[in-house]
């Protein structure tokens, strides 16, 4: 007779459905796995024998055959330890076949049946409620999964104590979810001194989740702005934590089972691969601009990137969401983020200072700022140049307004989008496009007779013209207006011509 359990295999966020098959049969001892595991996996059979002598659970002397259906799907990870171990031990008679038809299981075993954290107990939790089958996962992994309300999750801290819950000698009581993580702060806007116009740019960039570029000399503050973004950012809503945190998950970047409410902020360095910022790798693992799902991924030295990183961050940037292929996995992310990107003027940094400036100029700025390609260059909604702060100003009292302020605003502008697009699959107004742009984001006859003009004047592209749209949208939100006029226009056009190189 063939026992049967279930785990999962994860494919990008999605957790498929994997069946454990097991059967003894007459024959030589053996004990083989099959269904396209990959090493971790091939070396379960050893882990699964020494943790059921550690229980005084002997194997039969028979051909031990473990079939991982589909057979056609990569099976990778020690999270199969687990099932396999369940899938054996029914088909040995010691634990009733029926109990584990209605649950999912997954951990890894060490050598004494202690069950170690696995990454994926999220999604394989969402995944274990589509089915209507309860979880059972390592109790460290417990307070994550427990997150899904829809499944009963049971967090056993050893094989012994997961053989006693089904054979009815001492059932486990289920998980509870883990804490919220705390919001991290302490960086403030009003920390900032002068660049009023990099922090109204930055405050419209929260609201409706537009992509910036900051272009100044080293020292002028650019850093120093986009650390202090998250700090004006509303909290994640239920939907948009569980999204972020099953990505997290995965990468196994949640610690002690708690949910993050506050946005990721995500700052690779410049050296990263093109792996580490997109996705791919072994099991081709969520990259950088996964990790930033609705939060900020922030680009420093931005140039400075390889180019084909650069070129790669094109299309995620257009259309929210990533395909990781390789020749073994073909996995898709989420990655709807808020790119901040900042950059030096030339490679020495000084082209706009005169005393500095090297004999370069400017030759030196528009062969370092080539670099970063035109039709990325198009994608930004907003371009500011942040100038140095005089020296005088440094020591003047703190006098901006605090990030509190600045967010009561940026949450008052999410409210009116998020009550705007009820019912849809759009959350902010970056996302517009279509008729939906052309009927909430049209504006009035003297703020299109603007755009056009400016459109002709200075060669807007189709793409360029459509996000002049959303950023002046977002502009009448923080405004109170209904409709776009002509004030909201000129200001989401002075962002995109910031650093067009006809001005």
């Amino acid at each position: 007779m063939v026992a049967r359990a279930y785990t999962v295999a994860f494919e990008g966020v999605e957790a498929r459905l994997v069946e454990v098959q097991c059967a003894t049969s007459p024959g030589m001892p053996a004990f083989s796995i099959v269904g396209l595991p990959d090493k971790a996996v091939s070396e379960a059979r050893d882990r699964v024998r020494s943790a059921l002598s550690a229980l005084s659970i002997a194997l039969p002397s028979k051909k031990i055959t473990v079939n991982l259906s589909p057979a056609d799907l990569p099976k990778i990870g020690s999270h199969f330890d687990l099932p396999i171990a369940l899938a054996l031990l029914a088909a040995l008679d010691v634990i009733p076949h029926d109990k584990l038809a209605e649950t999912v299981a997954l951990g890894e075993l060490s050598l004494d049946g202690t069950l170690v954290p696995v990454l994926g107990a999220l999604p394989a939790a969402m995944a274990a409620a589509t089915e209507n089958k309860s979880l059972f996962c390592p109790s460290a992994c417990g307070p994550e999964a427990a997150w899904v309300e829809a499944t009963a999750v049971f967090a056993p801290k050893t094989l012994a104590e997961t053989l006693r819950h089904f054979t009815g000698q001492a059932e486990l009581s289920p998980a509870e979810p883990g804490e919220i993580a705390p919001h991290q702060g302490g960086r403030d806007f009003r920390d900032v001194k002068g660049q009023e116009k990099a922090k109204r740019a930055l405050e419209i960039a929260a609201t409706g989740r537009h992509h910036v570029l900051m272009v100044g000399s080293p020292g002028s503050g650019k850093s120093m702005l986009a650390a202090r973004l998250s700090s004006i950012l509303p909290p994640l809503s239920p939907t948009e934590a569980l999204e972020t945190s099953m990505i997290h998950s995965l990468a196994g970047l949640i610690s002690e089972g708690g949910i993050q409410r506050a946005r990721p902020f995500r700052e690779p360095h410049h050296t990263a691969s093109m792996a580490a910022i997109v996705g791919g790798g072994r099991g081709a693992k969520p990259g950088e601009i996964s990790l930033a799902h609705n939060g900020v991924l922030f680009m420093d030295e931005f140039p400075e990137y390889p180019r084909t990183v650069l070129e790669t961050l094109r299309q995620p940037v257009e259309t929210g969401e990533v395909v990781v292929a390789r020749a073994n996995a073909h996995v898709r992310y989420p990655c709807r983020f808020m790119l901040i990107a900042a950059a030096n003027p030339c490679k020495c940094g000084y082209l706009a200072d005169a005393a500095r400036a090297c004999a370069r100029v400017p030759v030196c700025g528009e062969e370092y700022m080539s670099r970063i390609s035109g039709p990325l260059l198009d994608r930004f909604d907003l371009r500011i140049e942040v100038p140095p702060v005089a020296f005088s100003d440094l020591d003047l009292p703190q006098s901006g307004e605090t990030s509190a302020t600045i967010s009561t605003r940026v949450a008052k502008g999410r409210a009116i989008q998020t009550a705007r697009f009820e019912g849809t699959e759009m959350r902010v107004n970056a996302d517009l496009e279509g008729s939906a742009l052309e009927e909430i984001a049209t504006p009035d006859t003297e703020g299109k007779d603007l755009l056009l003009r400016v459109a002709d004047r200075f060669g807007l592209s189709a793409r360029g013209y459509h996000r002049v749209l959303r950023v002046a949208r977002t502009i009448a939100d923080l405004d109170g207006s209904e409709g776009v006029r002509k004030p909201h226009v000129a200001e989401a056009v002075g962002y995109r011509l910031a650093l067009s190189k006809e001005l």
